[in-house]
């Protein structure tokens, strides 16, 4: 009898890849061969399921070949992201990589994949290797736990629909643990389980439990309710119908796990091994939480659809075929009602093969989907799905330019811009769209921003005079949408009396010149109102002809308002400043008539007495700080230091008041604690305001050099005697002008030959960031007893002082012969 031999070789028995053309370099991965069957000739139903039998794991081999190939090609996208190299570059360093380490390809590539993901299945990968790597026979078998998993969960990632991902889950991961089938069950929103995906099971029987209602309690649902893994062998487990149980037997183990993704319970993952199973390692139980979590992320980006509506069987095939030969993409989405036979909403039955969704899913992602539970937002009022409702009742076709549909996106709203068509056929609705046009999203776009900018562009061709004048710039010159638009001669006639001259020559640089012009002028619209216009236009020339004028006026009335109100502010602005320039000028010069800045000396009635005054850096700073020592007709000397709050003309004037009132006084050879108390009383009362001041006054007497002094609050003097600086003790007293009927106390310091005393004022030590205690510290430290003469130790005051509140300065140095 002749044999009849069946194989995969091509017609000429060579070994190309069929559809690879000649000379090009085939796959990395070995493409899977159709194994040689020998069938006696005329056995026809042997030789058929034969063919089946060898086709199917032909398909079994190839989608394991593609699993691996994607994890590979996963590491050396690594190596090219980590080593920034080409990618034939990173092909050879993995291959050198594998050969140093001597491991094979696959292991290697999973590792990498491991120690950048970081996630459980690489730690379970790590848990459960084998000392003794595995050899590379290219079957899943033989491959060990880390590239196992890794390549299911490439399958899983790049699979098609649930059902491709439960195949990698079970060729790749699952069989090499003994388990005969894989379900993956989707938990729908009324609380029924779908079939979603499955392997190992007959397809008569995946068709009989492709639906279980809510009512019916199964082990999967268990797993559902109780979310924790359930095993068929737990004590006290019932024993509850699943698929697969005739097919399997009665010594069949299974085990449900519930698929959740964030806290989100999306399905169950059912596990079935023809026996018992005995003890299984803590690793493999990780590894099958692990497998469940990818079947719930499979689940979240393709959820599961009825099978008769995602098969399309209720939509007729003819509309199907029209709606494939589009050009834009369609949805057919058929009416569904509730009990009351009302109707709640469209189910998406078919998408054609140009269908794109404006967030990016997949068809098979929304495909039997409530329309919105695929697009939700599409409910607002005036939305989409109000649109469809009205055209599945009318059955009045209507044609939208422009719909803009919401949708969201990892809690973020998206807008997309649709052109939109409805139509109904039969009972069924056809609703196609397609991203609106970019010419009109750009003309929309143009028009807000003329609005925007209160603006608006004409044309006037000048070979038919012919003037076009857009809707915004009708507006502007105040004309309805049915005038006629002002040719370019003509708008002298628009335009105030004194800016026709502007018009003119703006009209012949366009026209004559044939160069860009602009101008502005005050337009005097039809309503009486006043605007004032900007023009900018140029000639549009073609082989050096003028065909046409363009250009566009835009209404800047707000800014040149803006600009007169600007320029008047300007001057106030600038005539305050020069009265405020003239007022510190005029304080600077009071100031300086009494408080000269040249340092003085004054030696007489056994004292040396030195001065100094640094003035303000800035000129409006010019503050009321005043000095004087004055030998009186008792021949005692009166010293005082003083500052008057405040800055500026006032601040000057007070303290010459009061220096003068003070000089008065000690003619009337008063106390120094008496002078305080009436020159309190004159601050308090002076001009029908209140001045405050603090100031230091002493009176020397040269017979027993003895100082008796009083301060209101002023800063205290510093006494630098035999190498040392202290501060003597202390009168009280407030400060001058707080209190109308303030009592201020006398301190007596008896003074020695060689002692320097030191008056200042508190811009020599005061700071921003500092109490008047720590700067009076800081004072204390940089005095040097050791200094020569007392006009050195005031300079040397002054030049390592760390004041910074730019006051002014008096400073006295005493010093007893």
């Amino acid at each position: 009898m002749q044999e009849n031999r069946l194989s995969s070789d091509g017609p000429g028995g060579d070994d190309t890849v069929p559809g690879t053309p000649a000379g090009s370099i085939a796959p990395t991965a070995p493409v899977p061969q159709v194994p040689q069957v020998f069938v006696p000739a005329g056995a026809g139903i042997g030789r058929l399921a034969a063919t089946v039998d060898r086709l199917q794991a032909a398909l079994h081999d190839a989608e394991a070949g593609a699993d691996v190939r994607v994890l590979t090609a996963l590491a050396r996208g690594i190596l090219m992201e980590r080593l920034r190299i080409a990618p034939a570059a990173a092909a050879r360093q993995l291959e050198e990589l594998a050969e140093r380490s001597a491991l094979p390809v696959l292991e290697l590539a999973a590792d990498i994949v491991n120690e950048i993901a970081g996630d459980p299945a690489g730690q379970i990968a790590r848990v459960g290797k084998t000392s003794q790597r595995p050899d590379t026979s290219g079957t899943s078998g033989a491959l060990s736990l880390n590239v196992r998993l890794r390549a299911a969960e490439a399958g899983v990632l790049t699979a098609s629909d649930v059902h491709a991902a439960a195949g990698s889950l079970h060729h790749q991961a699952l069989e090499p643990l003994g388990a005969a089938a894989v379900a993956i069950w989707a938990l729908a929103a009324d609380g029924s389980l779908l079939l979603a995906g499955h392997s190992g099971f007959n397809a008569a029987e995946a068709r009989s439990w492709h639906h279980t209602p809510p009512g019916v309690e199964t082990q999967a649902r268990h797993a559902i309710r109780t979310r924790t893994t359930l095993w068929s062998t737990d004590p006290g487990a019932r024993r509850a119908p699943s698929i697969g149980e005739r097919t399997l037997g009665p010594d069949a183990t299974r085990v449900a796990i519930p698929a959740q993704l964030g806290g989100r319970l999306l399905g169950v993952l059912e596990i079935c091994w023809p026996g018992p199973v005995g003890e299984l390692p803590q690793s493999v139980h990780r590894q099958l939480e692990s497998l469940a979590e990818l079947c719930a992320h499979t689940l979240d980006v393709i959820p599961a659809a009825d099978e008769d509506t995602a098969r399309g069987g209720a939509v007729d095939p003819g509309l199907v075929d029209l709606l494939d030969s589009l050009l834009e993409p369609a949805l057919i989405l058929q009416p569904q009602h509730d009990e009351a036979g009302r109707l709640t909403d469209f189910r998406i039955a078919h998408a054609n093969t140009r269908f794109v969704d404006p967030v990016g899913r997949p068809s098979a992602a929304i495909l039997g989907l409530p329309f919105l539970q695929a697009y939700p937002m599409a409910a607002e009022d005036g939305g989409l799905s109000e649109r469809i409702e009205h055209v599945h009742a009318t059955g009045e076709p209507v044609h939208h330019d422009r719909v803009v549909l919401r949708s969201l996106i990892a809690d973020i709203t998206v807008s997309t811009s649709l052109t939109v068509g409805i139509s109904r056929l039969g009972t069924d609705v056809v609703l196609t769209w397609h991203p609106e046009d970019e010419e009109a999203r750009l003309a929309r776009l143009l028009q807000h921003a003329q609005r925007l900018g209160r603006m608006g562009g004409f044309e006037e061709n000048l070979l038919t005079g012919e003037v076009t004048w857009s809707a915004e710039l009708l507006e502007l010159f105040a004309l309805p949408a049915t005038a006629q638009p002002v040719p370019l001669r003509d708008l002298a006639t628009h335009v105030h009396t004194d800016d026709v001259e502007a018009i003119f020559r703006f009209v012949r640089t366009l026209l004559h010149h044939r160069a860009p012009a602009s101008t502005a002028f005050r337009l005097l619209r039809s309503d009486g109102v006043q605007r004032y216009i900007r023009i900018v236009a140029e000639p549009v020339l073609e082989d050096g002809t003028m065909t046409a004028v363009r250009g566009a006026c835009q209404d800047v009335s707000a800014q040149h308002w803006t600009e007169i109100a600007l320029a008047a502010t300007r001057d106030r602005l600038e005539h305050t400043e020069r009265e405020v320039e003239e007022g510190n000028r005029l304080t600077l010069r009071l100031q300086r008539a009494i408080m000269p800045v040249a340092p003085t000396m004054i030696d007489n009635r056994g004292l040396q007495i030195a001065t100094r005054y640094r003035p303000a850096e800035k000129g409006h700073l010019v503050g009321g700080d005043w000095y004087d020592a004055v030998v009186l007709p008792n021949q005692r000397v009166l010293l005082v230091v003083g500052d008057v709050a405040g800055h500026g003309i006032d601040a000057a004037t007070e303290m010459v008041a009061l220096r003068n009132a003070l000089r008065g006084l000690a003619a009337t050879g008063a106390t120094s604690a008496q002078m305080l108390n009436w020159l309190g009383t004159v601050a308090h009362h002076m001009s029908g305001s209140v001045v405050t001041a603090t100031v230091f006054c002493g009176i020397y007497d040269p017979e027993d050099r003895t100082l008796r002094w009083s301060r209101a609050g002023h800063p205290p003097p510093l006494l630098v005697r035999d190498g040392k600086t202290t501060v003597p003790p202390m009168p009280e007293g407030v400060l001058l002008g707080a209190l109308g009927d303030a009592r201020y106390e006398e301190q007596t310091l008896q003074l020695q030959s060689g002692d320097t005393l030191l008056l200042y004022t508190d811009g020599l030590i005061e700071r921003r960031d500092r109490d008047i205690e720590e700067s009076l510290q800081d004072l204390l430290a940089i005095v040097q007893p050791a200094v020569g003469s007392l006009e050195e130790q005031l300079e040397h005051l002054l030049l390592h002082s760390n004041a910074d509140t730019d006051d002014d300065t008096c400073l006295i140095g005493v010093r007893v012969r």
